[in-house]
């Protein structure tokens, strides 16, 4: 069974991942960082990332790590945080996001699950297209959900202005990861892998109050897999020298087949499209579609 003690070395790599104050992103920074490479950790609340950031630093002391604040709910705070970047990224793990909250908007004014955890990593991944080509053999890991099958895209009512139900949204926002993540790697071609994973039913941060009652929560607290477990399609998907670009990980890790949703590549590209005109952000260094 593959484990993060499997990752290859990592030594003169450089990897960004996203929410990486607490969960899977923490426990996916600690890896890398151990094998090597260089780890920037974004998080939107400073304070908890610096926390994050000192156990990084204590668990791989011989590791280079840095903290960037990166709020994925203001395409402001995104175009600040990439035009400040100046090397090659070889490794981009998408993996912040909101879960099942309350209808609220983005600074940008999007409904915010698929405000942050789709249009966010979308403009970010664009943004920081250059910089992932700067190199050779770069790969942008997209973190789902087994829940995706369960979700739909409604383009004429993209704000859930017309019922909203956290499930639903939360679902048509981790579709929308899955969308774009096989979506980006029919467009790259070979010029980067893009991967998608579902991590399995995890203890995070989605379990906190207000999500479920205090019995729910308290149950899957302990019916749940720690994050350390929940990494792991992540680090397998980020470093395992055989995996093909468009690969769906799951736990295991083990590949999966995503829903007939997920493949469909005209609700792809139709995605694509809106996602370019919300954004304001084009791939242009990938190959121009027909």
């Amino acid at each position: 069974m593959w484990t993060a003690d499997d990752i290859p070395d990592l030594s003169g790599s450089t990897a960004l991942v996203t929410g990486a104050s607490s969960g899977i992103g923490l426990a996916t920074a600690l890896h890398l960082a151990r094998r090597g490479a260089e780890v920037i950790m974004t998080a939107r609340d400073r304070a908890r990332g610096r926390v994050a950031l000192e156990r990084v630093r204590a668990a791989a002391p011989e590791g280079r790590v840095e903290l960037r604040g990166l709020d994925l709910a203001d395409l402001a705070s995104v175009r600040a945080f990439t035009d400040d970047l100046d090397r090659p990224i070889d490794l981009l793990v998408n993996n912040a996001g909101v879960a099942m909250i309350p209808r609220r908007t983005t600074a940008d004014g999007f409904e915010a699950q698929f405000g942050v955890n789709h249009l966010g990593h979308f403009a970010l991944t664009g943004s920081l297209l250059p910089r992932l080509l700067a190199g050779q053999g770069a790969r942008v890991v997209t973190v789902s959900s087994g829940a995706h099958a369960m979700g739909r895209i409604d383009f004429d009512d993209l704000g859930l202005e017309n019922g909203y139900r956290r499930f639903g949204a939360y679902c048509r926002s981790k579709l929308a990861n899955l969308l774009f993540a096989l979506e980006l790697q029919r467009l790259a071609g070979g010029k980067l892998l893009s991967l998608a994973v579902h991590p399995g039913p995890t203890a995070t941060s989605i379990m906190r109050p207000g999500v479920f009652t205090r019995p729910v929560t308290s149950f899957m607290r302990l019916a749940l897999k720690a994050p350390e477990k929940g990494a792991l399609p992540s680090l397998y998907a980020a470093t395992h020298p055989g995996v093909a670009g468009g690969t769906y990980v799951g736990p295991g890790p083990r590949a999966l087949t995503p829903s007939p949703r997920a493949l469909d590549e005209d609700l792809a590209r139709r995605l694509w499209i809106v996602s370019e005109e919300l954004t304001g952000v084009r791939f242009a260094a990938l190959t121009s579609r027909p």
